[in-house]
């Protein structure tokens, strides 16, 4: 090896050597920088993505508008397109006379009676019953709610769909409106399911011999099912029967939410007050349709009780009671010596 190539050798490792040691000088540089730097400029953002707009937030204050909100009614006369909301029928359950219609405007198909049950059975068998008797698990919970009607009432059964679809959109007495929660198709849905319900809980002996069932398999069934659901009441009842009394009259108005409908005050309300009650003269309509004067004494007050469209005061005519035909004998005469009291 000569001389000039001893020279390059020596010369290319020292080049070598100063650029690590740069690096390392360099990397040391570039480390200690990350710690407690603080800088003024604004980060490195080279894709901005949509991430930052000159918009207004929810609830932002706006001072381009008078009334300095951000968000902003509709124009006044204007509907959002697709949200027009025409068909009556369909929307509303009414005809263009505002009659409720006696038929359900939408394919009755398989899947649409099936999809009315999974949404019957989230938001109506809790109080309503998976058989529509109106024994959901809320109602027999004793949570003091108002007993949510059977849908096998001919009083029911009597219903237009129409009325069927305006209780789950608007809510009926106590019953608060589902249109939040359900859809426009699914409550029509759940209509066709509660229509198939009482057609499957009303159908004769004659109708079931044209198919092939067992109909004495199914009556077998079915008193099993009572002689159980008999054994669990007659464990449930106390062993004596309790002496009729003002206070229980008070525990068994407030666990069948009573104070609901009739105020103790004199105070307006969906049913009649029970303020000055006893002993008065009133009219009432029979269930005949007859208009009646009668002295609302403990018989006519038992009556209203159990048979509550017996006879209905005139200006309740079209209020809806249900029965209350459940309650024990002993019950039912301390809710009358609970009203008797009032006065005294």
């Amino acid at each position: 090896m000569n001389k000039k190539s001893t020279h390059t050798l020596f010369t290319g490792m020292n080049v070598k050597g100063m650029f690590k040691v740069a690096g390392i000088f360099a990397l040391g540089i570039s480390l200690s920088a990350c710690q407690g730097q603080l800088s003024e400029k604004p980060p490195v953002h080279p894709n901005m993505n949509m991430d930052q707009q000159p918009r207004k937030e929810a609830q932002e204050v706006n001072n381009f508008f008078a009334d300095g909100r951000s968000m902003r009614q509709p124009v006044e006369g204007t509907v959002a397109r697709g949200l027009a909301k025409t068909d009556k029928a369909l929307y509303e359950g009414v005809d263009d006379n505002g009659e409720f219609i006696d038929y359900i405007p939408v394919d009755l198909t398989r899947s649409f009676l099936y999809r009315g049950k999974e949404r019957y059975n989230i938001f109506c068998a809790p109080c309503h019953g998976q058989t529509g008797a109106g024994n959901g698990v809320i109602m027999e919970g004793g949570y003091g709610y108002v007993p949510a009607p059977s849908y096998h009432e001919q009083r029911v059964r009597d219903l237009t769909d129409g009325a069927l679809y305006s209780a789950i959109y608007n809510g009926v007495r106590t019953m608060p409106s589902y249109s939040t929660q359900i859809p426009v198709k699914d409550r029509w849905a759940i209509v066709g399911y509660i229509r198939a319900l009482q057609a499957s809980q009303n159908v004769s002996e004659q109708e079931l011999q044209q198919f092939d069932i067992d109909i004495a398999a199914l009556q077998a069934k079915a008193n099993e099912d009572q002689a159980r659901m008999d054994s669990i009441a007659a464990a449930s009842q106390p062993q004596e029967t309790p002496e009729p009394s003002v206070s229980l009259g008070q525990e068994v108005i407030t666990a069948n939410a009573c104070g609901t409908c009739h105020s103790e005050d004199g105070s307006a309300g969906i049913g009649p007050t029970w303020t000055n009650l006893f002993g008065s003269e009133g009219q009432v309509v029979t269930s005949e349709g007859e208009t009646i004067t009668v002295t609302k004494d403990e018989e006519y007050i038992r009556e209203s009780i159990v048979e509550p469209d017996a006879k209905k005061p005139v200006d309740y005519e079209q209020a809806v009671m249900a029965s209350y035909s459940y309650l024990a004998d002993h019950e039912i005469e301390s809710i009358v010596l609970y009203i008797k009291n009032l006065d005294n």
